[in-house]
């Protein structure tokens, strides 16, 4: 029988969450023909062979195992181009969302709805599962920037324009696909900002559950990612996300190489070995922050993150070079420190960019 339902599960390190989303979903699915799709994100424990494991028992359950790309939103686009259903819903791997409302989910988009949204913040709804504070604040300042952005993009204001935990027609979600910047955890303000047109919401309140296995992936850097996913809408698409991401790590280490140069002057050091110092320090920070930011997708660990930043470092040498001679020559021309500084580490933003997907978080 074909699935009229496709619940897409992107998930990272959720093995043991694997059997227990199954068992909840045949339960709240219960006279819904449905499939469950785990897009898994080559997880190193499990995670796939456990949903390869169902699947092998119930036909309803399938894996995609990605290898080489990262990302709940790319895993999620993924996955419900996969379906043949009539209808898709996304709901997170930890168990936090609340299953048993997707039939009514599923009502309401059947009724006319372009989109059903499991909220925490309507009446009925609780976000006691943000434990930590931190969680806490970085979600109510997503909302309120999301909010901010999405008020012409649909007919009534929504609580939670950032939940991970929602229903729409698949066919839709194939017409705003193109639109879509992959990019990201927050597929659903994605989708509500990709729209051409007006959207008609429903929210369905929802109690978002205390984390029982595994480990949140929420963190400052998703919030980030999630502010480069704004200014990637703000500008219609016109300039690269990732390109973004890295002028802004970039600018923040031209503040870094400055506040080092400053410092080091003042403490008698020359201007050239000053700004030298302050370039390499810089370039170890924009590697990290890389790292962890623009390419979190293509993140390196481990032994591979220290190869890495040899080769950042080796590679980017030669733009330290520039560096630091358009630097000295600026400085000679007119003895200002900070604008020469500022010159030489413009320079070395520009190829550290350049050089970055193609030799170091180069897909392989």
């Amino acid at each position: 029988m074909t699935a009229a339902l496709t619940v897409v599960v992107p998930c990272y390190k959720e093995r043991d969450n694997v059997a227990p989303m199954v068992a909840a979903l045949d339960a709240a699915l219960a006279g819904i023909a449905w499939e469950v799709v785990f897009v898994d994100d080559d997880s190193p424990d499990g995670t796939a062979a456990a949903a390869r494991a169902l699947a092998r028992a119930d036909t309803r359950v399938r894996c995609i195992k990605r290898v080489g790309r990262r990302g709940l939103s790319s895993a999620v686009i993924e996955g419900a181009l996969s379906s043949s259903a009539d209808y898709v819903a996304v709901i997170d791997g930890d168990l936090q969302h609340d299953e048993t409302r997707l039939p009514l989910m599923l009502a309401a988009v059947r009724d006319g709805a372009d989109l059903a949204v499991g909220s925490r913040h309507v009446e009925g709804g609780d976000a006691a599962g943000l434990a930590s504070p931190l969680r806490v604040r970085l979600s109510e300042t997503g909302i309120s920037l999301a909010q901010m952005l999405t008020g012409a993009k649909i007919s009534n204001p929504i609580s939670d324009p950032m939940s991970g935990f929602f229903l729409i027609r698949r066919e839709m979600f194939e017409a705003l696909a193109a639109r879509l910047t992959g990019q990201g955890f927050k597929i659903l303000l994605d989708l509500i900002l990709a729209s051409p047109r007006r959207l008609e919401i429903v929210e369905i309140p929802y109690r978002f559950r205390p984390r029982v296995a595994g480990e949140s992936k929420l963190d400052v850097l998703v919030l980030a990612q999630f502010a480069g996913l704004l200014l990637d809408k703000m500008l219609r698409g016109t300039v690269p996300l990732r390109f973004i991401s890295f002028a802004l790590v970039g600018g923040f280490g031209v503040l870094i190489n400055l506040a080092v140069l400053a410092l080091a002057q003042g403490a008698g050091l020359g201007f050239t070995a000053a700004q030298t110092l302050g370039t390499i320090i810089a370039m170890v920070a924009n590697f990290q922050l890389n790292n962890q930011l623009t390419y979190r997708a293509q993140r390196l660990k481990g032994a591979k993150a220290w190869r890495g930043l040899v080769l950042f470092l080796l590679v980017c040498s030669l733009g330290a070079y520039a560096n630091i001679g358009i630097a000295r020559a600026l400085y000679a021309e007119n003895g200002h420190g900070l604008l020469a500084g500022a010159a030489g580490a413009a320079v070395g933003v520009v190829w550290n960019y350049a050089v970055s997907a193609t030799l170091v978080w180069r897909v392989r």
